[in-house]
């Protein structure tokens, strides 16, 4: 090897540095990371905006549905508590054994949805994931342009 490949300045592009004054290359950094965290936080402003808006037309048609499914629920309970009350016809406890069975019906089929659900939530709702993705590759790009240094 020679010397002036020993020496020889990595090939990536730089500015003339020599003209120019400590403040100034002081204040062009402040001014590329000042421009840099507001891209960064523009960003998540924006993906934040986006689950928002998803949110204000999906409150208002889950709460709409949950009326409606709760109205259907108690009729649909009273019914199937008539059928299953008249298989236990010739007994004084009837009409207890059709509402403990429909009640445990109910509440297997509930845990069900919850759990369906939790899945739902747990699996969509983190925190913004293109953000995150582009933090973490300027992170290994300022790390590798450190290491250049």
């Amino acid at each position: 090897m020679t010397d002036a490949k020993v020496y020889a300045m990595p090939s990536r592009p730089t500015r003339e540095l020599n003209n120019r004054s400590l403040g100034s290359i002081v204040s062009e950094i402040r001014e590329e990371l000042k421009s840099f965290l507001n891209t960064r936080v523009q960003m998540m402003k924006s993906e934040f905006h986006e689950a928002l808006g998803a949110i204000r037309v999906a409150l208002p048609l889950a709460l709409v549905s949950l009326v409606l499914i709760g109205t259907g629920s108690l009729l649909l309970t009273a019914a199937v508590v008539t059928i299953v009350a008249s298989a236990f016809a010739g007994s004084p406890y009837a009409w207890f054994f059709a509402f403990v069975i429909v009640g445990v019906l109910w509440i297997a089929i509930g845990a069900i949805a919850a759990f369906f659900a939790y899945n739902q939530i747990r699996s969509r709702a983190r925190f913004p994931k293109r953000t995150v993705e582009v933090l973490k590759a300027d992170k290994m790009w300022i790390e590798s342009e450190a290491s250049n240094l």
